[in-house]
């Protein structure tokens, strides 16, 4: 009885923050079915009737963010006013991503569209959260729409595949992707590399096993489950922009964002990369990512 316990209670403690996180998702969805409701709005989701309630959600998450994990955001002053892409490391559970958005429609009031893996949209009861919240399915017409309406646009290369294969090493899985850099070209606007500190110490999935690389390979879906959300500290920096070059062809400018070489003799898959090498140590440590919490100088 004892065994059985301590084992019930290990695994209660792997997987309580994860589905933590998905019931507050549910809970959000559900204030802007009451806030419509109340409002009778048959608004586009991305119209600024909806800021009342994208406030107060953005609100819930960045004290969720302060609390949990000491978030910190640097690197703000490197968006630029107007359009532009955005590239990040996609770690097992991009809860940071969300900080990013929560803190930075806080700050600036800026709605920054999100491009999503299909199985998201197919996910039961969300549609209205992801439309208020900018969530965007990752086509090349999509994208541009949104670039041309002067929004951010960002995307991890890496995606679904990142988060379930990569690990403490911070290995970028970008494959052959290089589709938001045509984008990019064709929007004619810079792309902004960025990174979260820790993101790995915080949720890991399990060590690789071919059975589930096979079944992630022929379904596209992510059967293997994220675990963890120990407190560790996270940090969010926004690299330099790379400017919209006329001269650049689009596998230059995938290496130069993972080169995080800023000129434009360099070449792209690089910027992203260097963010790793310059603020995140590996591979990483959960020891140390948990000390940073009480480390306050700015790293």
């Amino acid at each position: 009885v004892i065994i059985g316990s301590l084992m019930i209670f290990a695994i209660l403690v792997f997987f309580i923050v994860p589905l933590t996180i998905v019931f507050f998702i549910y809970l959000s969805n559900i204030l802007i079915l009451i806030y419509q409701r109340n409002n009778e709005l048959k608004a586009d989701p991305l119209n600024d009737v909806w800021n009342s309630v994208r406030k107060t959600i953005a609100r819930f998450w960045d004290i969720y963010a302060r609390i949990w994990h000491g978030y910190e955001l640097h690197g703000v002053e490197n968006l630029p006013e107007g359009p532009g892409i955005l590239v990040y490391y996609h770690g097992a559970i991009p809860i940071d991503y969300l900080y990013f958005l929560s803190r930075l429609f806080l700050w600036k009031k800026r709605l920054c569209l999100s491009v999503a893996d299909h199985f998201v949209f197919r996910l039961p009861g969300l549609k209205l959260l992801l439309g208020v919240t900018g969530v965007i399915p990752g086509t090349r017409e999509e994208c541009l729409v949104a670039l041309k309406n002067g929004y951010l646009v960002s995307i991890s290369p890496g995606g679904v595949r990142e988060a379930l294969f990569s690990d403490e090493s911070y290995q970028l899985m970008w494959g052959n992707r290089k589709g938001f850099a045509q984008v990019a070209l064709e929007a004619k606007v810079p792309i902004i590399p960025m990174y979260t500190q820790n993101v790995r110490e915080g949720y890991r999935m399990f060590k690789e096993r071919r059975f589930f690389r096979q079944l992630y390979e022929s379904t596209r879906l992510p059967f293997t489950p994220p675990y963890g959300g120990l407190p560790v500290k996270f940090r969010t920096y926004i690299g330099k922009p790379i400017p919209y070059d006329p001269n650049i062809t689009t596998e230059e400018l995938v290496e130069k964002v993972c080169e995080g070489k800023f000129l434009f003799s360099f070449q792209t898959k690089t910027a992203v990369q260097a963010l790793i090498s310059k603020h995140q140590t590996i591979p990483g440590n959960i020891w140390k990512a948990l000390l940073e919490r009480f480390d306050k100088r700015r790293k």
